[in-house]
């Protein structure tokens, strides 16, 4: 076999006679690559917002009292009806706490599981609204805040105030954005909560609470959990409900079986919660994965055709090279060589342009009302992308190159020679 630095010699200077083919090739590649970056990155990083703003605020698994009718029935319990077809109209629910009996110590337990990052307490109440002469109706949720921003990235759902104010005031809200624009309130105001039963509560406005969906910030605000329990007028074992934040999310299905045979409560898994969410979600990565791959099979066969072209135009080259003691396998090096730097030129700046209007793209203001924590369009710079993009680079510009060059290898120099 001749000298490799012979044959990279051959194979510089066929691409720099033929600049305008070479330039075109590297394009192709250039623009193939950096549209699936620019792409992938802009459509993931969508994708991962639209997830974020569901599932940020839905816990792995929320523990509660659901209130269902009794699947015994008095009728079932009698000896003498055992062996016959009883029928009861118009079932009503039993009677049951919405409380959960022990909260404290199952809460206790599961932070004690290594699966559970943390569990922690809620109290959900239906309350109304009372500021002036206008009344309207909502949810009020007492929380730990600290736990909930360590947890549930709550910090970023409360677009004027502080988590930390609504901590050191026990008689502080937090306020939907909804709420306190229809009912003209702002930080520092006061809002007046009256429970089912008539009691009446002034509390302090110290923070406005956007989640971006508007049936929720339409009624919803929180407050400590023992601000919630001295308005119910419950002791501060008090507890309705428990979320369970998972180090794997996979565990969360399993893990919700086992505590409600367990505790006999029930308990929502996310997967099962937000079972339509996950389907939409799903379709747009395999949408989006599926341009991507488009765009670079698209790539790919432009490439393939460039280098096709180039090699039935240097027949007369491969012709003279085997000639003069070049064999088949010094031929097909050459143009494989050709193909590779083509390759890596090429995918190096598609890189370089994918990170640029990517870049570029995450820097334009995106405002909406439904989003106050993004200011910019999400972009995501996984560093996987650009790898894949590099690999592809390479692999489709070999393959590319492979095939023709097998071609170049068979060729007879006798009979290219005695055509001219």
């Amino acid at each position: 076999m001749v000298n490799k630095k012979v044959i990279l010699n051959i194979a510089k200077t066929h691409l720099v006679t033929k600049i305008k083919q070479t330039a075109t090739a590297a394009l192709g590649v250039t623009f193939g690559i950096g549209s699936y970056i620019t792409l992938v990155c802009f459509m993931t990083g969508l994708n991962g917002m639209l997830d974020d703003l569901i599932l940020n605020q839905t816990p792995h698994i929320h523990i509660f009292n659901e209130i269902e009718p009794s699947k015994k029935q008095p009728t079932d319990l009698y000896f003498e009806f055992q062996n016959t077809l009883n029928i009861v109209h118009s079932i009503k629910p039993k009677q049951s706490q919405k409380r959960i009996h022990n909260a404290l110590p199952i809460i206790n337990y599961l932070n004690k599981d290594p699966k559970v990052k943390g569990a922690i307490p809620q109290i959900k109440e239906q309350i109304f609204y009372i500021a002036g002469s206008i009344e309207l109706g909502g949810n009020l949720t007492g929380i730990d805040i600290l736990q909930e921003v360590e947890l549930f990235n709550f910090k970023d759902y409360v677009v004027k105030g502080s988590p930390q104010a609504l901590k050191n005031n026990d008689n502080g809200i937090l306020l939907g954005a909804g709420v306190a624009e229809k009912m003209s309130l702002d930080i520092g105001d006061r809002v007046q909560v009256s429970t089912i039963k008539g009691d009446v509560f002034p509390l302090k406005i110290v923070g406005l609470y956007q989640s971006g969906i508007a049936d929720i910030d339409n009624i919803q605000s929180f407050a400590n959990v023992k601000t919630v329990q001295r308005i119910l007028g419950q002791a501060e074992n008090y507890i309705t409900d428990i979320n369970v934040k998972l180090f794997n999310i996979e565990d969360a299905i399993p893990l919700a079986q086992k505590i409600e045979q367990q505790f006999q409560l029930k308990a929502i898994d996310i997967k099962t919660a937000n079972a339509q969410f996950e389907t939409g979600t799903t379709i747009r990565n395999l949408i989006t994965y599926a341009v991507s791959i488009t765009l670079l099979i698209v790539a790919g066969f432009g490439i393939y055709n460039i280098l096709n072209m180039m090699i039935y135009e240097k027949m007369n080259d491969i012709a003279i090279l085997k000639a003069i003691g070049f064999s088949g396998k010094d031929v097909q090096f050459i143009f494989m060589s050709q193909a590779m730097i083509i390759g890596a030129v090429g995918g190096s700046l598609g890189l370089l342009i994918g990170f640029g209007l990517s870049h570029l793209i995450g820097s334009l203001p995106f405002e909406t009302e439904a989003l106050p924590t993004i200011s910019t369009y999400p972009i995501n710079h996984n560093p996987w992308f650009y790898i894949i993009g590099f690999s592809f680079a390479m692999i489709s510009t070999f393959l590319a190159g492979y095939l023709p060059s097998k071609k170049a290898k068979k060729i007879d120099p006798v009979r290219i020679i005695r055509g001219q």
